[in-house]
């Protein structure tokens, strides 16, 4: 099993940064600088804390901060609810972007669930030890990402 020894191999911090540069470039053009900061913002924050609350080396603070970053993926999906209403996103563009942003919330919230469960106290109470096992959560919640991460293996 594939032991996570960095934030940037989690498939959720993944997902997030593909979902914040889908964001950036879909509302490039958008005039509404006010709307185009907030959740371009909202999208940063996701992968944002999944890599500081990583780093944090406590449990605790890592759920904290998951938390957090599933609560940003919410309010990219209601931002994005906007964007469609006012006319910022045609509906192919939306439903892409509300896609995207429920796989990293679903992804964040399993995660969670899975650090609760299986991680111990954190890394700066065991140095060295294995800090998350992904690579069968991975597969258990999502074959396709599984098979574009992993292969076919």
């Amino acid at each position: 099993m594939a032991t996570v020894q960095q934030f940037e191999d989690l498939i959720c911090w993944k997902k997030a940064r593909e979902l914040t540069k889908e964001v950036y470039f879909s509302l490039k053009d958008c005039k509404d600088n006010g709307f185009k900061d907030q959740i371009q913002r909202a999208s940063v924050s996701i992968l944002s804390n999944i890599a500081e609350g990583f780093e944090r080396g406590t449990k605790q603070e890592f759920l904290n901060y998951l938390y957090i970053a599933k609560g940003s993926a919410g309010e990219v999906r209601a931002q994005l609810y906007v964007a469609l209403d006012v006319g910022y996103l045609n509906i192919e563009k939306f439903k892409y972007l509300n896609g995207l942003a429920l796989d990293c919330s679903r992804l964040v919230q399993s995660f969670s669930e899975k650090v609760k469960t299986g991680m111990k106290g954190g890394m700066q109470f065991k140095p060295g030890e294995k800090v998350y096992e992904i690579k069968e959560l991975t597969k258990q919640l999502s074959p396709e990402l599984y098979k574009r991460f992993y292969g076919n293996e």
